[in-house]
């Protein structure tokens, strides 16, 4: 499994793409897939991270994800979580060539 963050990262999520619709989705604490990042669990040090990734890599074989691994976040100034990649910025928006379509357009971001 890809994990996109630096090597040091202390503060992660878990995310992934619904295999129904490719929609990027975050595990919850109550392990249920959310589109919205605010609602990610946060995992904070190597073994909550290794606890998470766990959890959320258990839902491969029920085919509602692929591409399950966590990425690093901070808080942000509203007391929600950002993520800390430009990758996952953009996953998380949608298109970045047509404000038009997606979470963009329906002003979900």
């Amino acid at each position: 499994m890809a994990q996109h963050m630096r090597k040091g990262a202390r503060v992660q999520a878990l995310t992934a793409n619904r295999l129904q619709d490719g929609i990027v989705v975050y595990l919850t604490p109550d392990n249920r897939w959310s589109e919205k990042m605010q609602d990610a669990d946060v995992a904070d040090g190597k073994e909550e991270a290794a606890a998470l990734l766990a959890r959320g890599q258990a839902f491969l074989g029920s085919k509602d994800v692929v591409d399950v691994y966590l990425f690093e976040v901070e808080g942000d100034e509203h007391g929600g979580i950002r993520a800390m990649s430009v990758r996952e910025a953009i996953r998380q928006a949608g298109p970045t060539v047509r404000p038009d379509l997606g979470k963009q357009a329906e002003g979900k971001v």
